[in-house]
């Protein structure tokens, strides 16, 4: 019990909280680099994804390559990197390991709910004159789009986690809170660090929650 009331007293205490090294400062570089990392990766994943899945070609191969990445640990990979010459460069080496690691949610549930689609619907498109384009972009995306926001929630949600990593590249974010702690040896520091990333966590999942439940027709693959 007094480990949790020295962290809550950490989080209570007002200096910590500004300035360089609070705890503002360091929730809007995980926010942005959480950002900056997810839309790289969608980037990346959603158009192989959805272009092997509407054409139904090397996707499983894809997705299988793609899922051997998740047995490699973000850690080992992060430093790897910072021996390379992108170690020379901040967030570089963290940007890639997180891309990295979050390239196969994207990949593998978008290419599932592509490949999920109803083919008598496809089909019918098909019969009515529709170019592959069109069947792409105004059937098949639109009737995946569930599957696909799926893979973008469980990648956003990942990444906010497993952030924290930055701070062993010299990066910024949350996980600064948790490594100071360390080097100060202060517990409740690194207790309250921690909190601070699942509670964050737990808001981007509530947040892709309330879009599922009350967001517009078309955000939960059907027409408004």
């Amino acid at each position: 019990m007094n480990l949790l009331s020295d962290s809550w007293n950490w989080l209570a205490d007002s200096a910590h909280w500004a300035g360089d090294n609070g705890i503002w400062h360091r929730l809007a570089q995980h926010v942005t680099l959480t950002v900056v990392c997810l839309v790289i990766s969608c980037l990346i994943a959603l158009p192989i994804a959805l272009v092997l899945g509407h054409l139904g070609k090397g996707g499983a191969l894809a997705v299988n390559i793609a899922n051997v990445g998740r047995a490699v640990p973000t850690f080992a990979v992060l430093v790897l990197l910072l021996l390379t010459p992108l170690g020379q460069y901040s967030e570089g080496p963290t940007v890639v390991a997180l891309v990295l690691f979050a390239v196969p949610p994207l990949l593998t549930n978008a290419y599932v709910g592509m490949r999920g689609v109803d083919r008598e619907v496809v089909r019918a498109a098909r019969g009515m004159g529709m170019t592959g384009r069109q069947m792409l972009l105004r059937v098949e995306v639109p009737l995946a789009l569930p599957m696909i926001l799926n893979g973008v929630r469980i990648a956003a949600v990942q990444l906010v986690a497993t952030a924290t990593i930055a701070a062993i590249a010299g990066g910024g974010g949350l996980g600064r809170i948790i490594t100071a702690g360390f080097n100060l040896a202060s517990t409740p520091q690194v207790v309250a660090g921690a909190v601070l990333v699942a509670v964050f966590a737990l808001v981007v999942e509530a947040l892709f929650e309330l879009a599922e439940r009350f967001g517009p027709g078309w955000l939960r693959g059907r027409r408004a």
